[in-house]
């Protein structure tokens, strides 16, 4: 299913701008957009999901018109949503929760509803666990039932927010596994904070910052316009100060490797203090891609509008 937005713009009471002229076109498969606290990915999710309604601009999902009420309506039938905070029913347990959900979604058949929900509880793994009330659950285990709850009616569209943060890195990657294999058939819109959930699951991406898109591609591409901007520098006196950024440190016992994400004549204005050999060029990963487009982004000179 495709996404087309085109100078989409969100302004809430008191003239606070979430979304700016956001342009993006999202293809089938796993799509990653990735941006900080605050730059309007949740605000993003909720009109797409047809829980917000936009200021103005247009969105375009598949067939359906995300603008007009008749097109919100169209879209809940194929659109499945894993909120960041996900309100659960404590006491219910996951099959009877999931029962639940799949009656307001309008799964009235009783047995195609009972099938269903035991084959996605078999999907998520919780099919052991699915009389357990959820107030029992764990974080992760708490996110697997909220995936099954958004997939009860196969959905075409399928947006899930933010659904790592506060897990633990084997729920993580338990949880990343399961959102690569839902992708096959549909359009999967995952949205983060978390470079690595990112780089594990997606090839196209967006960047998001202040309501803007600010990069829209493929990873490679992201990474080609990083090359010869990623560094590793390693000295035994004080931390390279400069207009760069610093990823990572590594004590290497008499010295302190620094990785650095900056232009070149930056960087080796550090050579009166540190030895040119000491400063050298690396390939670049997402991470330091994602911080150049972040602090290099003046006044929305990076924005694109790809298609993918």
């Amino acid at each position: 299913m495709k996404i087309e937005i085109n100078n989409l713009n969100k302004v809430y009471r008191g003239n606070v701008h979430a979304l700016r002229d956001l342009n993006l076109t999202i293809g089938g498969g796993m799509f990653g957009l990735l941006g900080p606290n605050g730059a309007g990915k949740t605000t993003l999710m909720r009109i797409l999901a047809g829980i917000l309604h936009s200021t103005n601009g247009s969105l375009q999902i598949g067939p359906y018109d995300g603008t007009t009420e008749k097109g919100r309506t169209g879209l809940k039938q194929v659109l499945g949503y894993l909120p960041q905070d996900l309100g659960v029913y404590p006491d219910l347990s996951a099959r009877e929760f999931l029962d639940y959900v799949a009656i307001l979604k309008g799964l009235d058949d009783r047995t195609f509803r009972r099938r269903r929900v035991e084959e996605l509880l078999e999907t998520v793994a919780l099919s052991d666990v699915a009389n357990r009330k959820l107030k029992t659950y764990s974080g992760g285990m708490k996110r697997r039932a909220g995936i099954a709850q958004a997939l009860l009616n196969d959905p075409q569209f399928l947006i899930v927010d933010e659904p790592t943060a506060g897990l633990d890195p084997e729920e993580r990657i338990r949880f990343r596994n399961l959102l690569s294999d839902l992708a096959g058939e549909r359009t999967v819109l995952l949205s983060t904070h978390i470079v690595e959930d990112i780089a594990q699951t997606c090839q196209n991406i967006a960047v998001m910052k202040s309501g803007q898109v600010i990069f829209s591609g493929t990873i490679a591409q992201m990474l080609e316009e990083t090359r010869e901007k990623t560094w590793i520098v390693t000295t035994s006196g004080s931390k390279p100060q400069g207009e760069f950024s610093v990823i990572s440190t590594l004590n290497m016992g008499h010295s302190i490797q620094y990785r650095i994400v900056g232009d070149a004549h930056e960087v080796h204005r550090l050579s009166p203090t540190i030895p040119s050999a000491n400063i050298v060029a690396t390939e670049p990963g997402l991470e330091d891609g994602y911080v150049w487009f972040m602090s290099t982004h003046r006044n929305n000179s990076y924005a694109t509008s790809s298609t993918l």
